[in-house]
């Protein structure tokens, strides 16, 4: 009943309180993100979501344009800069995604939607992470963020889609704000310890041919 009916109507509510509440701060953010991103404060990309429909994801811009001589963007680390690593550290630049689940395409809880590029590299069971909406944040997020393993993150996420209830979005919320006002686990996606999921993947498959030529 929760998880079919109920959990939609919350996230509808909720992120609707919150975008009126926060409506002041998000209206600074968007100035500020404007002067120090040169340009537009806000960052779309496509993500995976429910059933692995494409949407955009909505986030405040973190990394600038910066450019090499030959107009190539810049590596990540180097585009972040000082106003976007604040955004990072407090996850402020999350706050438009509460867009996304006044819509629908997300949800306040739920696996964190990746990029499409991770599509092809899933396993069966892994591919069931995208049964339920993405959120905002999940049961990974609490347990070690990005300092998970591939494997691990996707058994809380395959963990939470077969227990979702009341009681445990709650439980996740209380953590994920916790964990927000310690600005813990906060890395940029290429610069970490854990690699992209698909280079990660591709590196398996190469060991178990090597494996196999052996």
């Amino acid at each position: 009943m929760y998880a079919k009916y109920i959990k939609r109507i919350l996230d509808f509510v909720l992120s609707l309180m919150a975008l009126i509440v926060l409506s002041p701060l998000l209206v600074i953010l968007i100035i500020l993100g404007a002067v120090f991103m040169r340009g537009n404060p806000f960052f779309t990309q496509a993500r995976p979501g429910k059933n692995e429909k494409i949407f955009k994801l909505i986030k405040f811009r973190t990394m600038d344009n910066r450019k090499d001589k030959d107009g190539k963007l810049l590596p990540d680390d180097v585009r972040l800069n000082k106003y976007g690593r604040i955004l990072r550290s407090t996850s402020l630049d999350e706050l438009p995604e509460l867009i996304n689940i006044l819509i629908g395409d997300m949800s306040i809880v739920g696996p964190r939607p990746l990029v499409p590029q991770y599509l092809p590299y899933y396993t069966e069971e892994e591919k069931h992470r995208h049964d339920v909406r993405p959120g905002l944040s999940g049961l990974a997020q609490v347990n070690g963020r990005n300092g998970l393993q591939w494997e691990q993150r996707f058994a809380y996420d395959l963990e939470y889609v077969r227990n979702i209830t009341f009681l445990g979005d709650l439980r996740i919320i209380f953590l994920t704000v916790k964990k927000t006002i310690k600005s813990e686990g906060i890395v940029v996606r290429g610069t970490g310890v854990t690699i992209d999921f698909d280079k990660y993947r591709q590196m398996q498959m190469e060991e178990r041919e090597n494996d196999i030529k052996r």
